[in-house]
């Protein structure tokens, strides 16, 4: 956390703000409302280029606009748009031979011979939110925000609220906060049935309700370290299948394609997080680290951890490496494919976004304040490797030759440039 006095210069501040300011970030507390008493403005634009190799490309720029007022309140409003093109998995198998299928918008698709079958997609997305922070008295402040967005086949509209207060002489934050959307699936071409060969019973839309809850708490442990946890309870009721997704049936005889069915997944999900975080001030550098365990009612369990390195290069600029581990669990009804004349569950997906993962990441972020122009620039980078399950025990016959959940290689790179004015 750093004060600007002057263009150009950053002058450290003492380790118990810059902690303070630490916890406020860990508790997603706006801490440029709380550091200044006059009015201000700041603008934050940033552009997100995401690309899975042979898949998923991501183009998102996004600007945000905070206005900070002189009694400590602030509104800030974001805007982004993504363009999101490339192909995804369809949850098919491979075979031996070339595989021909007609996708939900009518294109034909071919794949070849121990491919993994993908579908083409291209679609857009806008996004609206806004947040509007008020400190309530010198120890408690509260939130109030919401988001819309839409996109060819969803959208979605939410609110959200949190209140904070300041504890032990501010050592001690505590924050309690939630949040309801309303959500709406219109699946191109119609919804299918779920475990049909895809015929469509709704032409209209599908309703999907989410509500969140969230508890937190950070404590200033010492001068030099911080620790938070904070946990998180999302429920989601309504239409929670992947239209697109669909699940092969194997020839019992010699494991190949002979036909599929398409995705079905509960009409329920309840969503549990527990994050715990420290931050350590060492003399110069700062040390993140945090470990996240995530449990769901499809019986999905996920660990993940994550550590962050800030060296400061100087006055006006510092690197951040980072590293994270992830390990997911699959959910209860996920399987690799049916075999031919079995009976079918009542729930089953073949996407292997709830299959078993594993994803290590690596990157850094570098900041710094330029001569030549006010503001800050940032420029983030990181290379992720995502592995799932190259051979489920239930693949049977010619599916045991191939690969069924190969390497990803993922690149994404940040752009930033935030001043006030």
């Amino acid at each position: 956390m750093r004060l600007q006095l002057e263009p150009g210069k950053a002058p450290k501040v003492s380790v118990r703000d810059a902690l303070h300011g630490a916890a406020l970030a860990l508790l997603m507390i706006p801490a440029s409302a709380q550091a200044q008493s006059a009015p201000s403005d700041r603008i934050d634009v940033t552009s997100l280029l995401y690309g899975e190799q042979g898949r998923t490309e991501v183009v998102e720029p996004v600007v945000r606009f905070t206005h900070l007022l002189p009694d400590g309140q602030s509104v800030s409003a974001q805007l982004a748009f993504d363009v999101i093109t490339g192909a995804s998995p369809s949850g098919a198998l491979p075979s031996g031979t070339v595989q021909t299928r007609t996708s939900a918008s009518g294109h034909v698709i071919t794949s070849k011979a121990g491919q993994i079958p993908v579908a083409p997609f291209h679609d857009e997305r806008v996004e609206l939110e806004g947040t509007w922070h008020k400190p309530l008295n010198r120890l408690v402040s509260s939130d109030l925000g919401f988001h819309v967005s839409r996109e060819k086949d969803y959208q979605s509209l939410g609110i959200n609220a949190k209140v904070s207060t300041e504890l032990m002489r501010r050592l001690l934050t505590v924050t309690v906060g939630g949040g309801v959307s309303h959500d709406t699936v219109f699946p191109t071409g119609g919804t299918p049935a779920g475990l049909s060969d895809g015929t469509v019973v709704n032409l209209g839309s599908n309703a999907k309700n989410v509500t969140n809850v969230l508890l937190g708490a950070s404590r200033i442990v010492s001068r030099q370290w911080l620790v938070a946890v904070n946990g998180t309870e999302t429920l989601e009721r309504g239409y929670l299948t992947e239209p697109y997704k669909v699940i092969s049936i194997m020839s019992h005889v010699n494991g190949t394609p002979i036909g599929e069915l398409t995705d079905k997944r509960p009409s329920t999900r309840n969503r549990s997080a527990v994050l715990l975080s420290s931050v350590y001030h060492l003399s110069d550098d700062v040390l993140y680290t945090s470990y996240r365990y995530y449990w769901d009612t499809w019986s999905i369990r996920s660990h993940t951890i994550d550590l962050k390195y800030r060296h400061d290069l100087g006055d006006d600029s510092y690197i951040e490496p980072l590293l994270r581990y992830y390990q997911q669990s699959a959910a209860s009804f996920y399987t690799v494919g049916f075999v031919e004349g079995a009976t079918l569950p009542d729930f089953a997906t073949s996407d292997y976004r709830l299959g078993r993962l594993r994803t290590i990441t690596a990157g850094a972020t570098y900041s710094f304040r330029p001569d030549f122009a006010a503001g800050e620039f940032t420029v983030r980078g990181q290379y992720m490797r995502q592995f799932g399950n190259s051979s489920p025990s239930n693949a049977i016959g010619i599916q045991r030759n191939f690969d069924l959940s190969p390497p990803v290689n993922i690149v994404a790179v940040v752009l930033g440039y935030s001043f006030d004015y």
